[in-house]
């Protein structure tokens, strides 16, 4: 049933349309034996990355980390990878995520605010995230739709741009020295980004410098052996369960909302909190007076992410 739930919210993210909150996934996910890998469908044409994109390997602080001689440190932002593949000066092609293999062509929206010539003639995949600013409610989903959406006019109204964090194969020794060859060419990195705390992040991503070190030591099937991404887990207050209703948002769809002991979280007394749709409900095995851990997801939103036997 876990499992069954973290797939469904692979699949609802990659489809821009997230039904969980980062904190609740990466806890349902350190449930099962699964990875998260992405997701893709056949219901769209999908188009093949030129080299794959990575997941990074989750480390909490507090547990054994490696311990790398010279390690890159950025900030890791929340919001939805792509691809963009530049060659003969031009974008040639841009692409989602999607399972890390192939995603969806969304070239003709990003474009519009991206560079249009680059000075040099070499084939290159410039991975990074599509951002929105943290002042966006739900800034993550908002960056996430707006490459879904149909009307290239639409998109240019959004408020939305690329951070460019790698790219393949790396054209300089080190990682800093690849950001500062991607900064060369007219875009934005998480190297040079001066207002990077206007737009949200989930955590830090430690990346070997040294590029042939890196690459010596390869690649899962899932991630990259030379970096990682360090997150903080929340801490949460525990309170009980006392009742669950039923509430129906502007689009009609139903979801369910936990009614709960009050307690302050951090500094906001906390009384309700969102538990998304009925599946979480299972997952967590919930019941009317159990005790919950409550945390807020992005230091705003009340979210139970377990229930405390």
């Amino acid at each position: 049933m876990i499992s069954d739930l973290v797939r469904k919210a692979s699949e609802e993210y990659y489809k821009g349309s997230p039904i969980m909150s980062d904190e609740m996934y990466d806890h349902l996910l350190g449930l099962t034996n699964i990875e998260d890998i992405g997701y893709s469908d056949n219901s769209e044409k999908r188009f093949p990355h030129l080299y794959p994109m990575f997941s990074l390997q989750k480390v909490w602080e507090g547990e054994d980390k490696p311990a790398w001689k010279k390690a890159f440190v950025s900030p890791k932002f929340d919001g939805a990878a792509v691809s963009i593949l530049i060659a003969d000066g031009k974008i040639q092609k841009i692409l989602t995520r999607g399972d890390g293999k192939q995603g969806l062509d969304i070239t003709r929206l990003l474009s519009t605010k991206l560079p249009q010539e680059f000075p040099t003639k070499d084939m290159y995949q410039i991975t990074g995230e599509v951002v929105a600013p943290k002042t966006i409610a739900n800034a993550r989903n908002y960056a996430a739709g707006a490459l879904n959406l149909k009307s290239v006019d639409e998109f240019k109204t959004r408020d939305v741009r690329f951070i460019a964090y790698g790219i393949d194969m790396s054209p300089t020794d080190t990682y800093e020295t690849d950001l500062d060859f991607i900064h060369s060419l007219g875009f934005d990195t998480v190297r040079t980004l001066s207002n990077s705390e206007d737009y949200p992040q989930d955590g830090l991503v430690i990346r070997i410098n040294n590029n042939k070190e890196f690459y010596d030591l390869g690649f899962t099937s899932h991630h990259p052996r030379g970096a990682y991404a360090l997150k903080k887990r929340e801490e949460g207050v525990v309170t009980t369960l006392l009742d669950v209703e039923w509430q129906v948002g502007k689009s009609g769809a139903v979801s369910p909302v936990a009614i709960l002991e009050p307690v302050m979280v951090e500094d906001a007394l906390v009384s309700r909190a969102s538990l998304h749709n009925k599946g979480i409900i299972e997952a967590l095995d919930l019941d009317l007076g159990c005790q919950v851990e409550v945390i807020r997801a992005g230091k705003i939103i009340p979210q139970i992410i377990r229930k405390v036997q």
